[in-house]
């Protein structure tokens, strides 16, 4: 006896048994009852959801000897050949074969006979979109206005095809994709019938590859029992179809949430050893992660029964939401991207490798570590205080902070330790030879200076007040040199020291031709003696110790004052960097942070981070996304910073719930209060509330926008 393939021997035979389309039942049966009918149908619907067997069904509905009912014998002589495909008055027309207007003249020409055993002449076209233009043109005529006893069943993958006048002479029906429970529930009740052992999970594997067409799941069932000798098992079924262990992608996310790469590349090792599809792996993979994600929002969805269940759990609860927003983004992605790679394990394999990289627990290289500090180098006193009588040590100005390289963070120089103060000798003013025989006792030691460039800024210029070099007492009439650190960094670096003693002499001639020396800020004005003029309209900050110092100190002649000026630095205008970074507040950053010249991940790691306090030389910022606090981005928003206050400062980014303290927080509450401030205006005009009076106008919710200032834009 030859074998009937199970998706036709299990086809529905009427519409109580008719699986997962009650939506075109019940229309359908209630025409039939209330004998409603119309003489053209529509199915629509993908392979394998019914529209063959609705076909049939209705047809039989139609002549059944026991009268037009939504309930058909079954057991008459209409409904067995109906059933049987031999009823004379029942055709099933292929459209892809027969889609010419010759065949759809003949067809229409034989349907102005009567019905020879049947109560109707039954079309069917199936895949009708298949016509040509010419015969759906034939057809519009007969379509619209059929003899009564013809009616007309039309079924199509592709509605899209048929023309709209085809479509507007026709009652259309749009058949749903089987739900995966309802292929499941089908397929239990089929084996039971056929007695053949199944588990379960079994069939939840062939109702997923199924795809929501029962017909393609009884063809995989017929298949499955082939292959498990009449004993569906998972594991038999899993390696018929091929399909990943979700247990294998259950260790892969437990990989990737602790950037375990050796677990990457050893269950992607597996996967090769069991010769499993990695495009089918990437698939699988992003529906798990739909399924942990959904569970992240909505606690418990997942049905205990499950037997991913716990596991699912656990990763929801493991992983964070914006890695698996990227997880889901990587695997979606990089199944396309399978095909341009050399072959598909190094595809998947860069696939998980860019999960990694981009959720920042790839490995060391991609954690970011704050510059290290310079190392302190703390010169020792005493050669400088044995190389030179100790009144006539180098100037102050001979201390030298070495260039920081190129696109690197400003680095700070410590802070050298203090000498101890030697007392000023009380005897007459030294005059402007020794402390050039100072300086040529130094050159002794050095090799020579290379010439210094004119007006050059002092290297403690560029330094906080507090870091500079310390000052040497000022009295009037005094031009001793006190001992400082400076000088005995010269004698420690050579090569710094040339640059100093060039400095000090061009500083020198500076005085003697009566002018101002170059450490001093051109801004700062002097008389034609060399000397400070305070009535020439020169203001400074009161709370300037510099200037006060300046400023109180006795007139004296210019060959004595010219030294006393040249002992410590310029006087500050304004406040140090290192105190500027002190006051910054939580409420100040908003403002610093939107117009900080930077762009990218690096602005918006800027936007959207708080201020959360200094620590020593660290400012640390708070942000809520984990990957802005990880991203590269963080070493050039610290390079900005450092620039910004001038000093050299280390980034620390925290991950924490921001608050309201944010540059993108305070932008969209400006926003929000624009918007409010719009609607406002709108609600009161005038003209408004005269349209609303008059003619009963409304405004649209929605449509009002404000418009930017040009200094929000």
């Amino acid at each position: 006896m030859t074998y009937l393939v199970l998706a036709r021997k299990w086809r529905p035979r009427s519409f109580d048994t008719l699986v997962g389309q009650d939506h075109v039942v019940r229309a359908l049966t209630h025409a039939l009852d209330t004998q409603r009918l119309h003489h053209a149908w529509l199915f629509t619907g993908t392979r394998g959801v019914g529209k063959t067997t609705l076909s049939r069904i209705l047809a039989k509905s139609l002549n059944c000897e026991t009268g037009i009912t939504s309930k058909p014998c079954g057991v008459c002589q209409a409904c067995t050949e109906i059933d049987a495909g031999r009823f004379v008055d029942y055709l099933e027309l292929d459209a892809a074969s027969n889609r010419g207007v010759e065949e759809m003249t003949q067809l229409l020409e034989q349907a102005v006979y009567a019905p020879g055993a049947g109560r109707f002449k039954v079309y069917m076209i199936d895949e009708v979109h298949m016509l040509t233009g010419h015969a759906f043109n034939a057809m519009l005529k007969t379509l619209e206005e059929p003899p009564p006893h013809v009616k007309f069943i039309l079924a199509t993958t592709d509605p899209q095809k048929i023309p709209v006048t085809v479509l507007s002479r026709c009652l259309q029906f749009n058949l749903k994709q089987m739900p995966a429970d309802s292929i499941v529930g089908h397929l239990q009740a089929v084996l039971g019938q056929e007695d053949v052992g199944f588990e379960v999970p079994a069939l939840r594997l062939i109702g997923q590859a199924a795809s929501g067409s029962m017909r393609d799941a009884l063809s995989l069932t017929d298949q499955a029992i082939a292959y498990s000798a009449g004993n569906l098992t998972e594991e038999a079924v899993r390696g018929m179809l091929g399909t990943i262990d979700q247990r294998h992608l259950v260790r892969l996310l437990d990989a990737l949430s602790t950037g375990d790469a050796k677990g990457v590349l050893a269950v992607a090792d597996e996967l090769a050893i069991r010769g499993l599809s990695y495009a089918g792996a990437l698939a699988d993979l992003a529906v798990l992660l739909s399924r942990v994600a959904i569970e992240q929002r909505v606690i418990g969805v997942t049905p205990a029964e499950d037997p991913l269940a716990a596991d699912i759990s656990r990763l929801a609860q493991s992983l964070h939401p914006d890695a698996v927003q990227l997880f889901y983004s990587v695997a979606v992605h990089s199944r396309g991207e399978l095909t341009l790679a050399p072959d598909e394990y190094a595809g998947f394999i860069m696939a998980c490798l860019r999960m990694l990289a981009l959720n920042g627990e790839a490995g060391p290289q991609t954690a970011l570590e704050a510059p290290a500090a310079p190392a302190r180098q703390v010169a020792d006193p005493a050669p400088a205080a044995a190389s030179a009588p100790a009144p006539q040590a180098a100037p102050a100005s001979a201390a030298v902070q070495a260039a920081p390289e190129p696109e690197a963070a400003p680095v700070v120089a410590a802070e050298a330790p203090q000498a101890p103060a030697v007392p000023e000798p009380a005897a007459e003013p030294e005059s402007a030879s020794e402390p050039q025989a100072a300086v040529a006792a130094v050159e002794a030691e050095a090799p020579p200076p290379q010439a210094a460039p004119q007006g050059s800024v002092p290297p403690w210029e560029e330094l906080p007040a507090e870091q500079a070099a310390p000052e040497a007492p000022r009295a009037a009439g005094s031009a001793a040199l006190a001992v400082t650190p400076a000088a005995a960094a010269v004698a420690a670096a050579p090569a710094a020291a040339a640059a100093a003693l060039d400095a000090a002499a061009a500083d020198a001639s500076a005085v003697d031709a009566g002018g101002p020396p170059s450490w001093v800020d051109e801004e700062i004005p002097f008389d034609a003696e060399g000397g400070f003029a305070p009535d020439n309209g020169f203001t400074a900050d009161p709370d300037d110790d510099d200037f006060e110092t300046l400023a109180s100190a006795p007139s004296a002649a210019p060959a004595q004052a010219a030294p006393a000026r040249r002992e410590g630095p310029a006087p500050a205008r304004k406040r140090s960097s290192r105190a500027r970074m002190a006051d910054m507040t939580p409420a100040g950053w908003p403002e610093l942070a939107a117009r900080l010249p930077v762009t990218g991940l690096a602005a918006e790691l800027a936007r959207q981070s708080e201020w959360a306090g200094v620590q020593g030389d660290a400012i640390v910022l708070r942000v809520a996304v984990k990957t802005l606090a990880e991203s590269e981005s963080r070493v050039r928003l610290q390079t900005v910073l450092c620039e910004h206050f001038g000093q050299g400062i280390r980034l620390d980014v925290e991950v924490g719930v921001t608050g309201d303290a944010t540059a993108h927080a305070v932008a969209q509450a400006e926003r929000a209060a624009r918007q409010q401030a719009a609607e406002d205006a709108v609600a009161v005009d005038p003209f408004v509330q005269a349209l609303v009076a008059d003619f009963g106008g409304q405004v649209v919710p929605g449509s009002i926008r404000h418009v930017d200032s040009p200094a929000a834009a």
